[in-house]
């Protein structure tokens, strides 16, 4: 099952639960609930660091909100496995063994990962699972949109092709890592855009993400489909975008055609600016990482109906239905809404992108210093 729900009415909602006094106590999120009170670990499990969103945004926005919500009392035992699911396995035991309150999972690999999911739910630890759908009997799940994702970066490739795109048209697909469920859902939503309306001609599920697997699937296409006869690239993270580029260049192709991305990550939104990636998909993680501490901290603290109102949207995993869950709906980032987007929201500052060769390009957009 899939529906979109708006992520910014969920804070909203909180609040006006807590003003209510309908949350127990004195009816703030801070205080001490039925289950426990505000002295509490969440265990956060994050799967790589190619992305550069975990180490930047995902955990210290996690570590902040924890803090804030319970004055400073709750912490937040943090561990990353570098793409490596036995080391996530390992860190996952060590949670269990350390006796962590709940833990949010971000899955490395959402099949394997299972059986710990499991093993912490005999523990009698709640496990959320954070970005990335595991198996296993979670207790919640909190994302994006991701089949969204893959929807209007299919919509926004076919527009940069332009009107006289048809069927013939050749383009590769850089899929993301088949071990991990949001690339399939990435892949399913670009395909509902794309099939039918272009060929195409290779495409690939990325090995761990990992941008020089990425190069090394590229320069195979190009290899195999030619240097000139490639119309699109639909990448669906920006590092692998940035891998496709650097092959194509050295590849020898003049006029790059269009790239898109996910994650609005710095280098590419510089690209962007530069006109040689023509889209990423922003994803506001402050909302997605602040919704989850709220969701970890209403959990532990037994406080069932704000965490209830926090995930009023159903998903199914291989292994279980209608598992609680709050989709966050995302935005396609192009050189138009730069300004309206990573910047308004503080993500990076205008003094972050438009430096050296890019000042110019930033100049003729009016992003400005």
């Amino acid at each position: 099952m899939r529906r979109i729900v708006i992520a910014v009415a969920a804070p909203a909602l909180t609040f006006s639960l807590a003003s209510c006094g309908a949350l127990g106590g004195s009816g703030t999120s801070a205080d001490a609930g039925p289950t426990k009170g505000s002295d509490m670990t969440v265990g956060l499990l994050l799967p790589e660091t190619d992305n550069t969103r975990y180490e930047k945004f995902d955990y210290p926005i996690i570590k902040a909100k924890v803090a804030e919500l319970t004055r400073g009392k709750g912490r937040v035992d943090y561990a990353n496995a570098g793409a490596d699911a036995n080391k996530q396995t390992g860190q996952m035991q060590k949670m269990i063994d350390d006796k962590v309150d709940i833990i949010l999972l971000d899955a490395v690999d959402s099949h394997e990962i299972a059986g710990m999911v499991q093993k912490a739910k005999d523990a009698g630890i709640p496990v959320i699972a954070y970005d990335r759908l595991a198996e296993g009997p979670i207790d919640a799940y909190i994302s994006f949109d991701n089949e969204l994702v893959g929807e209007v970066q299919g919509r926004s490739l076919l527009a940069a092709m332009g009107s006289g795109t048809d069927s013939s048209d050749k383009i590769v697909m850089m899929n993301g890592s088949a071990t991990d469920p949001n690339a399939a859902q990435f892949k399913e939503g670009a395909l509902t855009q794309l099939s039918g309306k272009v060929t195409i001609a290779k495409s690939y599920d990325t090995k761990d993400w990992k941008p020089e697997n990425a190069e090394a699937n590229m320069a195979q296409a190009i290899g195999a489909i030619g240097k000139d006869n490639i119309v699109g690239v639909y990448a669906a993270n920006d590092g692998m975008a940035g891998a496709v580029i650097k092959t194509l260049k050295a590849a020898g192709v003049a006029k790059l055609p269009p790239v898109t991305g996910q994650d609005a990550e710095l280098e590419a939104v510089q690209r962007i600016i530069a006109g040689e990636q023509h889209m990423s998909v922003y994803k506001s993680y402050p909302v997605e990482a602040e919704t989850a501490a709220e969701m970890a901290v209403a959990k532990v603290q037994g406080r069932d109906i704000q965490f209830d109102a926090l995930t009023r949207d159903k998903v199914s995993s291989p292994t279980h239905q209608n598992i609680p869950a709050q989709l966050v709906s995302v935005v396609a980032l192009t050189k138009d809404n730069i300004k309206g987007t990573v910047v308004e929201d503080n993500i990076y500052k205008v003094s972050d992108i438009c430096v050296g060769k890019y000042l110019e390009a930033c100049a003729a957009i009016g992003l400005k210093k």
